[in-house]
């Protein structure tokens, strides 16, 4: 009798539902930004590699319990969407919005939101997986070319995934996660704690435009972690 009862508490979640606390992430983080009407699609692909891609990527390294990489790939159209309402529902006047995707400010923002985006998922893995992880520093950039990304440790077995996202104007952006191959198997019963409210995240991690602007020079900072990185990728 007890082996059967440790058979029904017993539960193994592999990298798709790893994916899928990721995607709920992604909707959750950007629904505190003014895009409450982002889904994403019931099919996942298996790819063989990861890369940034046209127009706007950006990607997080993680490492802990297990290591890998997030990527996520906007089209301008998707980018501009994203940003644009972002910024209209902090009180930004629409006449000081960035009017192209290659603007500093639509990268800062962007790379802002996927800051947000990865601290709730690795709350949500620490709660969910009872396992840590930390994240690097969100890189954001602009781009007219592919460039494939690797994660600069040893993975045990690295296996891909992307998955595919609609904006309420149905604009498109992708995500791409690769990690080692992991299952996490539940043995007995837990007590959760408690888990930390999304809005407390994103209060924590946001900077109003104000913050973003240089008051001395009336504009953007200079984006110099944008220029290193692209330097150090020989773009």
């Amino acid at each position: 009798m007890s082996k059967i009862a440790t058979a029904r508490r017993s539960r193994t979640i592999t990298t798709e539902e790893v994916l899928l606390i990721l995607c709920h992430s992604v909707t959750e983080v950007l629904g505190n930004t003014g895009n409450d009407q982002v889904n994403y699609s019931p099919m996942v692909q298996k790819i063989n590699k990861t890369c940034l891609r046209p127009d706007i990527g950006c990607f997080v390294l993680f490492d802990g319990g297990f290591s890998g990489l997030v990527i996520i790939n906007f089209t301008a159209d998707s980018a501009m969407e994203i940003y644009r309402k972002y910024l209209l529902s902090m009180g930004m006047p629409e006449n000081e919005l960035a009017q192209f995707h290659t603007a500093d400010e639509v990268s800062n923002v962007m790379g802002e939101i996927m800051n947000q985006i990865v601290g709730d998922f690795t709350n949500k893995v620490r709660h969910q997986l009872k396992t840590s992880i930390t994240q690097s520093q969100p890189k954001m950039m602009a781009m007219n070319k592919q460039v494939q990304i690797s994660v600069n440790t040893t993975l045990d077995q690295p296996q891909s995934r992307r998955v595919t996202f609609n904006t309420e104007d149905n604009n498109i952006f992708y995500l791409e996660l690769s990690m080692d191959k992991t299952e996490f198997i539940k043995l007995h019963d837990f007590d959760e704690t408690a888990l930390e409210n999304p809005d407390d995240i994103f209060d924590n991690n946001t900077n109003t435009p104000k913050t973003r602007r240089d008051d001395s020079a009336g504009g953007i900072k200079p984006n110099t972690e944008h220029d290193d990185l692209m330097s150090d990728l020989g773009i």
